[in-house]
């Protein structure tokens, strides 16, 4: 027989007396059945050999960990070992023989998820075995002090959600601020008489971590106060990795657990009239600082609630700091100031996170301030440095599933409220027809994004959003629509060691032969070494009626280096601009 101790996610706990071999799992046959999603049938499975007690693990999705490593195979186990399966954490009891007090040693490990690191979820990387029972993470600290600091978040989490309620304070019509300050309060007289706090437990960053979680976004607040950050992703409540200086990497924090990952979503889309559930399992949203939101939760996703968030940098870029940055070079920046003032339709085209948003925002400062510009978007993430501005955002049905208005329902409104220019943040299916329409009958020099590899990519994207319409059209109407519509397609790159460049600059010139023709201005050649350089051709847009150009010609023949003009020079990163960077 064997005692377990088992601790759960909501703060709830038991003990089982079990026989040998134990199965473990949410099937019926299971000898400690487990009824979460994040458990196999069979999950794992627990028996006596020859020098101990091994656990073994059937390849189960979510995996199982021993104190905080991912296993395989694990043994001999001794008293006091953890077991994290889905939502529990099962802790052994020694009972006469059955456990060994001796230090396990470790059988066919798998190594834990960090970094550098092998898992069946990471390819390519060669599993190590794990050599003791103490392996450190990105902070040097225990696998099982972090898990000890969980399980005691998760606890006082629980009492402090507890004891507002008690309180019988109304929270929804408090402010922010009086929220967290009532909250402060009662966590540190709860930490101040909690007898269960460990003495080596530095109780002033729990504190703030609890509180953090209970009122406000949890462990990712000083994640998104970190400058140096650019995106934040959760792939489940323990797994949190980061984006910075064009690098991914795991980070040491996490969440105590899905229910809180889950309320952090529902605090950020709730004031926006947006929600998420079973029956709406994803959704976009925005954060107060315009930072982009997704997040899925099962059955959808399979491994745990999911977030993503894409950081904005404080301060708002420029052309010149695109300049400073090697994503361009002084031609093609001012060529493609030029194309604004002189009102041509242009599309910025690349794949995910190549700056495409960015640079959306950056020609925009280059329109008149006497013109009306009105955007529209999925979820608002533009931010326009422009004195006449209307934002419009498209929203998601509620919850009888009626009060749909999606992008091509506000491009339509938008014609009527005399516009100078239309911006769509980004064209994802049949508004690409109304806006190409718009482009088309009078709105010229409007910009919009769409997801393509190259500029042709971005074409035959286009043809297919346009039938996505569902008008029946012919194909040769389509291309002739496009050409007449488009008048410069702007390429955006986001390169292995995270640098960020335009790689093309095209025009579309017009039709021929039933394909739409486009010659290349400027192109980015990777090198070694790396530069810009001009194609020797004037785009025929900017030529008068004898041919002559109307730009400097010199644009068009430069070749220059592709390289920051300030070394180690990123967007949004303050401490690298100092003394570099005009206001804005």
């Amino acid at each position: 027989m064997l005692e377990l101790d088992l601790r759960f996610e909501d703060g709830t706990m038991d003990s089982k007396r079990v026989a040998l071999p134990l199965e473990i799992g949410r099937g019926p046959e299971c000898g400690l059945r487990l009824k979460a999603w994040r458990v196999g049938k069979r999950h794992a499975r627990v028996e006596r050999c020859a020098s101990g007690l091994f656990l073994e693990d059937f390849g189960a999705l979510s995996g199982t960990l021993v104190n905080g490593q991912r296993v395989t195979r694990y043994g001999p186990l001794c008293a006091g070992d953890q077991i994290l399966i889905g939502p529990c954490l099962i802790q052994l009891r020694e009972i006469g023989q059955a456990l060994t007090a001796e230090p396990a040693l470790s059988s066919g490990i798998v190594a834990p998820l960090v970094p550098g690191q092998a898992d069946e979820d990471y390819p390519g990387l060669a599993a190590s075995p794990v050599p003791d029972r103490t392996h450190t993470n990105q902070d040097d600290k225990p696998v099982y002090v972090l898990e000890t600091l969980l399980q005691h978040r998760r606890r006082l989490h629980g009492v402090l959600l507890a004891t507002l309620d008690l309180r019988r304070r109304d929270i929804a019509s408090m402010s922010d601020a009086a929220l967290r300050s009532e909250a402060l309060a009662v966590m540190q007289d709860i930490i101040v008489n909690d007898p269960e706090l460990p003495a080596s437990i530095d109780r002033a960053a729990l504190l703030l971590e609890v509180v953090n979680e209970a009122v406000g976004l949890g462990p990712l607040e000083p994640l998104l106060a970190d400058s140096a950050i650019t995106e934040i992703m959760v792939n489940r409540h323990d797994e949190i990795f980061v984006e910075s200086g064009g690098q991914l990497r795991r980070h040491a924090t996490a969440f105590s657990s899905e229910q809180a990952v889950l309320g952090v979503i529902e605090r950020i889309v709730s004031p926006l009239g947006r929600r998420i559930d079973e029956s709406s399992p994803m959704v976009d949203a925005r954060l107060q600082d315009g930072s982009r939101v997704n997040a899925i939760i099962p059955p959808l996703a399979l491994r745990g609630v999911s977030l993503t968030i894409r950081k904005f940098p404080k301060n708002r870029p420029g052309m010149e700091d695109l300049l400073r940055a090697g994503a361009l070079n002084e031609a093609m920046r001012d060529f493609l100031a030029a194309c604004v003032q002189h009102k041509k339709n242009m599309i910025v085209s690349g794949g995910t996170g190549s700056g495409k948003t960015t640079l959306l925002n950056i020609l925009s400062n280059s329109i008149a301030s006497g013109e009306r510009i009105v955007t529209i978007e999925d979820a608002a993430e533009l931010r326009l440095n422009h004195p006449h501005l209307v934002s419009l955002e498209a929203r998601p049905a509620n919850l009888e599933g009626r009060g749909k208005i999606d992008i091509r329902d506000l491009v339509r409104n938008a014609l009527r409220m005399r516009p100078d220019r239309i911006v769509i943040g980004e064209c994802r299916g049949g508004e690409a027809f109304d806006m190409l329409a718009a482009m088309n009958t009078g709105h010229e020099g409007s910009l919009t994004t769409l997801h393509a590899n190259s500029p042709r990519d971005a074409l035959a994207r286009l043809e297919t959003m346009i039938l996505m319409a569902g008008m029946d059209i012919p194909l040769a109407a389509v291309r002739e629509h496009i050409s007449s519509s488009i008048d410069f397609i702007v390429q955006q790159a986001r390169f292995s060691n995270g640098r960020r460049a335009i790689t093309s600059i095209v025009e579309v010139t017009g039709m021929e032969s039933g394909r739409i023709q486009i010659q290349e201005l400027f192109r980015y050649t990777p090198g070694p070494p790396a530069f810009f350089s001009g194609c020797g051709v004037v785009p025929e847009c900017f030529q008068d009626e004898a041919g002559l150009a109307r730009l400097p010609v010199a644009w068009f023949d430069q070749k220059t280096p592709a390289h920051a003009l300030h070394e180690g020079f990123t967007l949004g990163d303050p401490a690298a601009a100092v003394g570099q960077l005009p206001a804005h």
